[in-house]
């Protein structure tokens, strides 16, 4: 009786924490593109991301994968060919699963199949439909034997099975304009929505476990701007998906600390800044504010937010104080004092899609 007390107080403190953040920021100070072309250059020099299985063929690990896609985003958008080479030839163990590379992984789960992201991009960068044949075989595999509600048999209910899947799908839809791709997307987000949205617009990081990680929830706010992007505006989800990205940005932007950080625990004070979540919350306004969903209020909680990553990237392209892997458990204390990682791709991927999506807005005017 005790214990639940004593969660209930810390969650009433939590909810209560978050004021509107009033103040107004510059345009961002630091060089985007010489930032990012640090961590992409950083992505290039490291060995491969490996899930480590006993089995040769490991599989690249999900991590890795989104940052790819950030680095094939940014190598395309700053018109650079020889860093996009250089990105795609990383990746040719795609075009080949017979072959011994280690990219390979058909294990049915969500933190598995999201590598099909990687050739997917590399597709839409080029053309190259081998790639593209390569991404759609993940996609079809995630559908291939789907629950009597529709969804993915990979459903689990974890808050970041919202982009793994999500991705996935609108990356196929992107790549074919085949609307079952999009159809999967939006049905996928708009039952975890139902299900797991708390009336604050956050998400706990489990239904027992009553803590709002940053990173899961930037997970969460990442998908739906991804899939809300690209999603037609005939699906019948879609203004269901906008209610709930819209509810979650509002809180949000609510939560932003002074230094433009967004903290381990969203809406606990007295949690550390970490960058991953950051750089999550930031693109997905980014996004927000490239299709008008969102108010030129945002703009300035994106400014502060891009200066302050820019200042958490070393002369190496690391990214620092980046919450490490974190499973689910009842215990603040553990959230509060995970690891803080240097350079995990975790941290480096959102750092990446922010720039870039930055750099599109000004290209766009």
């Amino acid at each position: 009786m005790k214990i639940k007390i004593f969660l209930l107080s810390i969650a009433a403190i939590m909810t209560a924490s978050c004021a509107a953040n009033k103040k107004s920021s510059q345009n961002t100070q630091c060089d985007l593109r010489q930032t990012a072309t640090r961590v992409v250059d950083n992505l290039l020099e490291r060995s491969y991301m490996l899930y480590g299985n006993r089995d040769s063929r490991k599989g690249l690990h999900y991590a890795e994968a989104c940052t790819a896609v950030g680095a094939l985003r940014f190598a395309q958008t700053v018109g650079d060919q020889e860093m996009l080479n250089r990105i795609i030839a990383r990746y040719e163990g795609f075009l080949n699963e017979k072959d011994d590379t280690v990219l390979f992984s058909r294990t049915p789960h969500v933190d598995h199949n999201v590598m099909g992201i990687v050739p997917l991009q590399i597709y839409l960068a080029g053309g190259d439909k081998r790639y593209l044949e390569a991404g759609l075989s993940f996609a079809d595999k995630q559908w291939e034997n789907p629950l009597p509600d529709g969804l993915t048999s990979q459903t689990r209910w974890w808050i970041d099975d919202m982009y793994m899947v999500g991705m996935l799908q609108i990356q196929a839809y992107r790549a074919t304009q085949d609307i079952k791709y999009a159809d999967r997307a939006a049905l996928q987000l708009v039952s975890y929505l139902r299900k797991l949205q708390q009336p604050n617009g956050l998400f706990f990081h489990g239904p027992n476990y009553p803590y709002h990680w940053g990173r899961g929830n930037g997970w969460v706010a990442s998908s739906m701007a991804e899939v809300l992007s690209s999603l037609p505006g005939d699906n019948p989800y879609r203004q269901e998906i906008m209610a709930s990205y819209k509810k979650m940005m509002a809180r949000l932007l609510a939560c932003q600390s002074d230094n433009g950080m967004w903290r381990q625990l969203i809406d606990y004070p007295y949690a550390w800044t970490e960058s991953s979540c950051t750089a999550m919350f930031a693109y997905a306004m980014s996004v927000g504010i490239h299709h008008g969903w969102l108010g030129r209020e945002y703009k300035a909680a994106v400014d502060k937010a891009a200066d302050a990553l820019c200042a958490h990237v070393d002369r190496k392209g690391n990214v620092r104080d980046v919450c490490a892997g974190t499973g689910q458990v009842d215990d603040i204390e553990f959230y509060l004092n995970r690891p803080r990682l240097l350079g995990d791709f975790h941290g480096q991927a959102p750092v990446l899609w922010l720039i870039n999506e930055n750099l599109e807005n000004e290209r766009r005017g």
